[in-house]
């Protein structure tokens, strides 16, 4: 390790795309998704059970936004458990050409 040089590599601002996950997009918008249901949870002081409660959502789902284990989980679904919590979405979408992505993580 000592004088080594180490090269510093620039992320594509998502860490699915730069792991090379297959659908890295919706990856990384479910992964969104779910830290805004934990911000909203952390927000309102509610445990697992008392969401549960409030949404008719089962706490274990809940428990699995918790600890980030989303494969059973669509974007769309995840965007309802949001809006039983009483928050909207808003969505922005900007489509780019691959080569252009392909272009600046390379840059």
């Amino acid at each position: 390790m000592k004088g080594e040089k180490l090269e510093v590599v620039r992320g594509s601002g998502n860490v699915f795309r730069d792991l090379e996950h297959e659908n890295a997009d919706a990856e990384q918008f479910k992964a969104i998704l779910a830290a805004e249901i934990i911000k909203a949870l952390d927000r309102e002081r509610l445990t697992v059970r008392a969401a549960q409660g409030r949404t008719g959502i089962a706490a274990a789902d809940f428990s699995r936004i918790r600890n980030a284990d989303l494969g059973r989980f669509t974007v769309d679904r995840l965007m309802s458990v949001i809006n039983r919590l009483g928050s909207r979405v808003d969505v922005k979408v900007r489509v780019r050409r691959a080569e252009t992505v392909a272009h600046e993580q390379t840059a």
